[in-house]
């Protein structure tokens, strides 16, 4: 995915058979029960693991908390232009789940506060994430570094560019569909932080992880390039981090869960969560009461294998709320506060173009191709210049010394989770990275990727009203700012 919506990610193709998944509440408990049969099935050792996780609500909390959650159908009522693949010809067709956008917020002893935004869409523009903070600031009295908004990636939700898309030559009417729709979804998610707030009362917080195994990287190595196809050698990451919220009786309120892995299990022409909106669907209905928040990860180069069809999402899906309960099932590490966050932005920095490339581009039969030739060479004509940095926002959220929650934004390719962990690991902190965030503007590449070339690489840069690719500093950039902030908000506040 690239420009919050616009995307040549390859649709999935012929499926492979599997067993259907069925979401009967018989067999959703069979499966439960299956799933945590394959967890004890280890012996012994699991058997007290199991043991433990049963008195695990008894255990006495390490810091006083407030946790509240909402929760809102954000499904449009219209069929709009779907987001996330340039093939793309028509308007949805209906639904086959709905679309939601959940929060959850945390208060610490001191009164300081976090709120946490997931939704089922494909990205977050910057002006989405500007006007929802402003909101949020005024009428809820909430930091901007206070509030981190992470989007699932579905391919499967609209368009939510409100100035239309670079790849879709979409008419007046539909553009403004676009527009309308965004405009109340502002609207809906400041209420919803509000709602969230409102619901604050005493919790306990514990953290936990697992691991599933369907994401596999997709830059496959050809003579011809690095293709978008199924590359088993390639770097993934299958962790399942899980941030449990337990009531002062004991009780699940809520579960945040993560997985590195694009949301391109279909591609058909109605609304839908795709697995992760599978995986959430099955845990509530699973833990009657709590509500299920999905956090993606950097999975900017992984797809879900086998795809193509609805069975294959549910299975996923399936498999990731495997997970997650298996997660939940030890006895957790308690999460203490306080919480101190931080929001700021690097300057990223793009390959400088020339007028002559964009001339070439303007040449070519593509929509966005031409689009994005005439936008830079008007930009030239006015400025004398092409803007060619980025100002990148990442936000960093500490609990205690137990965990840190990293927020990047854009589609974060795999190996910045991968590096990331292992750099800030020995603190002591769990470390959680979340790609996604706040700003979905296009692929972050590392220098490998950039290196390597492709469409993480840069290629899909032509789909976006960014110059690009990205300069090699990229990596050590980004990298070396989250190493900043994540030492500001371990040691003192920000």
């Amino acid at each position: 995915m690239s420009n919050a919506g616009n995307s040549t990610d390859q649709p999935p193709t012929v499926p492979y058979p599997i067993v259907p998944a069925d979401t009967s509440a018989r067999d959703l408990k069979l499966n439960r029960l299956v799933a945590l049969k394959m967890v004890l099935a280890g012996g012994l050792l699991f058997a007290c693991i199991f043991l433990q996780s049963r008195d695990a609500q008894a255990q006495p909390a390490s810091d006083v908390w407030k946790a509240g959650v909402a929760k809102l159908v954000i499904t449009p009522t219209e069929n709009l232009w779907m987001a996330g693949y340039a093939a793309r010809k028509k308007p949805a067709e209906g639904k086959a789940q709905e679309l939601y956008a959940k929060a959850l917020a945390l208060e610490d002893a001191s009164g300081k506060r976090v709120v946490l935004v997931t939704m089922d869409l494909i990205g977050i523009t910057r002006s989405m994430r500007e006007a929802v903070e402003k909101k949020v600031r005024d009428r809820h009295k909430l930091l901007p570094e206070s509030l981190l908004l992470n989007a699932s990636h579905t391919h499967c939700g609209p368009v939510v560019r409100s100035g239309g898309s670079v790849l879709y030559d979409l008419n007046a009417a539909q553009v403004k569909g676009i527009a309308d729709y965004v405009a109340g979804l502002e609207e809906k998610l400041v209420d919803l932080v509000g709602d969230a707030l409102k619901n604050l009362s005493p919790a306990r917080l514990g953290y936990s992880h697992a691991r599933a195994g369907f994401a596999m990287n997709r830059r496959l190595p050809t003579a011809k390039g690095y293709q978008n196809s199924p590359y088993p050698e390639g770097p993934v990451d299958h962790e399942v981090p899980v941030l449990r919220i337990d009531s002062a009786d004991g009780k699940l309120r809520a579960v945040l869960f993560g997985y590195a892995c694009h949301n391109t299990t279909l591609s058909f022409y109605e609304y839908c969560g795709d697995y992760a909106g599978y995986a959430q669907e099955y845990l509530e209905q699973a833990q009657p009461g709590t509500v299920a928040l999905f956090l993606t990860g950097c999975g900017g180069d992984q797809n879900p294998y086998p795809r193509g069809t609805l069975e294959n999402a549910k299975q996923h899906g399936r498999a990731l709320a495997n997970a997650v309960e298996a997660a939940l099932l030890p006895k957790p590490r308690p999460v203490a506060g306080p919480v101190r966050s931080v929001l700021e932005t690097v300057t990223l920095d793009f390959v400088p173009m020339s007028r002559e490339e964009l001339i070439k581009l303007k040449m070519s039969t593509t929509v966005a191709d031409q689009k994005r030739a005439q936008h830079f060479l008007d930009q030239l004509d006015k400025t004398g210049k092409i803007h060619a940095t980025y100002s990148y926002p990442i936000q960093a959220i500490q609990f205690g010394k137990d965990l840190t929650l990293v927020g990047l934004a854009g589609e974060t390719v795999v190996d910045y989770s991968l590096r990331l962990k292992k750099e800030l690991g020995g603190a002591g902190a769990a470390v959680w990275v979340a790609g996604y965030c706040n700003d979905v503007f296009g692929y972050v590449p590392t220098v490998r990727v950039l290196k390597e070339g492709g469409y993480e690489g840069g290629g899909a840069m032509r789909l976006t009203l960014l110059p690009g690719p990205f300069a090699p500093s990229v990596e050590e950039r980004l990298v070396g700012k989250v190493n900043e902030l994540t030492k500001r908000v371990r040691t003192a506040n920000p």
